[in-house]
């Protein structure tokens, strides 16, 4: 009787991952085109930074609720936390910003799908454990999907040295992010609250210096009092549901299922995004529509083979 309530309890728990990794993932593809509309009031520097600080600050007050004082301590994992979250909600958005302004969100786009391959790399590399054949699979028919949702299957384009530069940047904000996604496994025990709350503060500190530095060097200006109310209600969902709710899904997520299994649902966020901007009234064509039928059948095939699984849910 225990293996088969074993069993039922960890399929539980796959699913509950999936569905909270899902939710974040749908959360950051609906803030691509509310946040395309802010950028034209508030540069993207001090967007990340107000989101980012709004957020960590929203997590730090549920985690006092929630676990109390006690939960802010890094019981000497500081060096360790600090690193992964200016790794991850420092560095990484800051080179994929950057590499978009030098290449074209075309590009950006499809290198951030990148994501499942580089942890498979990076796992194999690291542990030297093969990903299972049906999830390999399940990855390059996604990116497939992917390519021709945000391509409109134009599979050709042009590169510069400048592009190819700002397409190297971005692909290194995907690594970091992978790096980050990777290594909050080494905060075992701590809840995804925890997790979130104590990796995002080092990022909005970093953040904050970085911003800080592009402002004097004049590369940032500093966006006014009015500008931020302008756009009050965008930022508000950017920081509400692009951070507080989405990280905390996300990492949830990806503590049942695995980096690699979470990274594999990243290829759903163009999707989102393009949907959200039909419903806005953009075109869709024929070809994008294939693209997102792919990587849909591509998700929901995956996870049915991780629910019906006897065996531990793979992560390599």
């Amino acid at each position: 009787m225990d293996i088969p309530h074993s069993t039922s309890s960890r399929s539980r728990q796959q699913g509950a991952g999936f569905l909270a990794a899902l939710i974040g993932v749908t959360l950051w593809g609906v803030q691509l085109p509310i946040g395309k509309d802010v950028f034209a009031v508030i540069d993207a520097f001090h967007v990340t930074l107000i989101r980012y600080g709004v957020g960590a600050l929203m997590l730090l007050l549920a985690l006092l609720i929630s676990e109390g004082r006690a939960a802010l301590h890094y019981n000497g994992l500081g060096l360790q936390a600090g690193f992964i979250g200016l790794v991850g909600m420092c560095v990484s958005p800051v080179l994929t910003f950057i590499g978009m302004s030098l290449s074209r969100a075309e590009h950006t786009v499809v290198i951030v799908t990148l994501q499942p391959m580089i942890t498979v790399l990076a796992q194999w590399l690291i542990n030297g454990r093969r990903p299972g054949r049906f999830t390999l699979a399940c990855i390059g028919v996604a990116f497939v999907g992917v390519v021709l949702v945000v391509t409109r299957g134009q599979l050709f384009m042009s590169e510069t040295r400048l592009e190819l530069l700002g397409d190297l940047l971005a692909l290194g904000g995907a690594a970091c992010w992978v790096f980050y996604t990777m290594s909050i496994a080494r905060l075992a025990g701590w809840s995804a609250l925890r997790v979130t709350t104590l990796t995002l503060i080092p990022g909005a500190i970093g953040t904050a210096i970085f911003t800080s530095c592009m402002v004097v060097a004049g590369l940032s200006i500093t966006p006014t009092l009015a500008d931020i109310d302008s756009v009050r209600w965008p930022l508000l969902y950017l920081s509400l549901g692009g951070v507080f709710l989405s990280m905390l899904a996300w990492i949830y997520g990806t503590q049942r299922i695995g980096p690699l299994n979470a990274a594999l649902l990243v290829n759903f966020m163009p999707v989102v995004a393009f949907s959200v901007r039909a419903i806005q009234g953009h075109p869709v064509e024929p070809v994008e529509l294939a693209g997102a039928a792919l990587v849909i059948l591509s998700l929901v095939a995956n996870n049915l083979y991780l629910r019906w699984r006897t065996g531990p849910i793979p992560q390599a």
